[in-house]
């Protein structure tokens, strides 16, 4: 990899880090701001949803934006967007404002995770695998250390500090994006002389809404029921709004002259369909645990926090380590034999759960979450590698948006089964249940993996 290119890989790399790190940093500074803002857990919570449910909206419109308008212009933007939302959020007069902020702030770390993986895909030409490998590690390495980074920063310098520590690393990568990332080529589609109606049109702005309404109404439904535990008529309005913005968003996009989600292309594709359901799957056994396993180390096996800390460092640190082996694998060998070995170990790590009791040793947790971070460094090269392999070249600002909502339709889903598993409290029963509903799903993925044919979409049909 030349000098150049090593600049871009870490331009892209402190830019997409920027997301999962404060999506996981946020999470130790719930209790101090319950205390800053008097507020109950429920109500504080949706510091973390927010940004959740905004990133699943955002990536998407970024990516077409990014194809009408050029990623450069995108992941530059993001950047300014995340520094400003960073500068003001500690000064947030309410809850509500940093509410805002934190929205904000995942629109614009949304612009460079959407866009950050086709910059690599369009100007690293060779082993992507290897250079999607090293971008897993920022991915990774950003949510395994977040939570003990923000635990730090609070501990000395109180909450602010979490958003302030963003600064260096957005001037860092604006530097090295702005001297390393190519001028974008003007989309042949866009021309000077349009008037709004007609940008509206281009990047399809009622189906843009019409997926935004979808998609909010029915996370706010699902997790509305997760935390109250009952169905009201809430529950039911948001959710019937949900279903008739998702049906009137098909039918427009099936219509639509420049749709926002190339819907008819995705059937024309379906190896690129199979690939995003496999990604929210997995992502649905990854964060299952990563959510789970502390409150049950804590509640259950009574473990204190640092203690706790300690076993999930297995997760992250096998995720890390792994990346880089496996993106010189699937350089060699394709990203299905990974996926399939993937999908082998979760069935094993849940396999483990189901057999836990009151008396296992932790030793048997550590192992399990091993697994699992192994299979996590595994499917951060190797589904992004499928991705890729089975994504048009002229699309993939769109998928790689599309994609990336995969992932946290799995991370919001996971929310909601452990909810539904556990209830109100954690026990041995409970997360001997959530390992069964885990092995199943790790089983199916095993399935689909070996199922999915590797010469779906030839090399010569993706670069047309």
């Amino acid at each position: 990899m030349n000098v150049r290119n090593k600049g871009l890989m870490l331009a892209v790399g402190l830019g997409i880090m920027l997301n999962p790190l404060n999506s996981s940093m946020i999470s130790v500074a719930i209790s101090r701001l319950q205390q800053v803002y008097q507020l109950n857990f429920t109500a504080v919570s949706w510091i973390i949803l927010s940004f959740y449910i905004a990133s699943a909206v955002a990536q998407p419109v970024m990516g077409k934006c990014s194809d009408l308008f050029g990623r450069r212009k995108i992941f530059l933007m993001g950047l300014v967007i995340v520094f400003v939302s960073s500068m003001l959020a500690p000064w947030s007069p309410s809850f509500s404002w940093l509410i805002v902020f934190r929205i904000v702030q995942s629109f614009g770390t949304s612009m460079m995770v959407a866009v950050g993986m086709a910059i690599v895909r369009m100007n690293v030409t060779e082993k992507q695998a290897s250079a999607l490998s090293t971008l897993a590690i920022f991915l990774s390495g950003a949510a395994a250390i977040g939570p003990f980074i923000g635990g730090v920063l609070i501990h000395w310098w109180d909450w602010h500090s979490i958003f302030f520590v963003n600064i260096p690393f957005v001037l860092v990568s604006f530097w090295f994006a702005w001297k390393t990332i190519p001028k974008d080529e003007q989309s042949p589609s866009i021309s000077g002389h349009m008037s709004i109606r007609q940008w509206l049109a281009l990047i399809d702005a009622p189906g843009i809404l019409m997926f935004t309404v979808a998609l909010v109404t029915l996370l706010i439904g699902l997790l509305s029921v997760n935390s109250t535990g009952d169905i009201s008529t809430w529950h039911l309005l948001t959710g019937g709004i949900g279903l008739i913005a998702l049906v009137m968003f098909f039918r427009h996009e099936l219509k639509a002259a420049t749709p926002f989600i190339p819907l008819r292309t995705f059937a024309s594709y379906p190896e690129m369909t199979w690939v995003n359901v496999q990604y929210m799957l997995v992502n649905i056994l990854f964060y299952a645990l990563f959510f789970g396993v502390p409150t049950y180390l804590k509640q259950v096996r009574h473990l204190n926090e640092v203690h706790t800390g300690m076993s999930m460092l297995a997760l992250g640190l096998c995720s890390v380590i792994i990346a880089p082996i496996a993106g010189r694998w699937i350089d060699r060998s394709g990203s299905r034999p990974a996926l399939i070995v993937s999908a082998s170990l979760m069935t094993f790590g849940s396999i483990l759960i189901v057999v836990m009791n009151e008396t296992s040793p932790i030793f048997i947790i550590i192992v399990a979450l091993a697994l699992f971070g192994i299979s996590n460094g595994l499917n951060a090269v190797g589904m992004q590698a499928a991705l890729f392999k089975s994504t048009p070249k002229e699309m993939i600002g769109v998928a790689s948006g599309i994609f990336n909502t995969s992932r946290y339709l799995g991370t919001i889903l996971s929310s909601l089964l452990i909810g539904i598993v556990m209830g109100d409290t954690f026990n041995v029963t409970g997360f001997q249940m959530l390992g069964i509903i885990l092995t199943v799903l790790a089983a199916s993925l095993i399935i689909m993996s070996i199922r999915r044919e590797a010469g779906l979409v030839s090399p010569e049909q993706v670069s047309k």
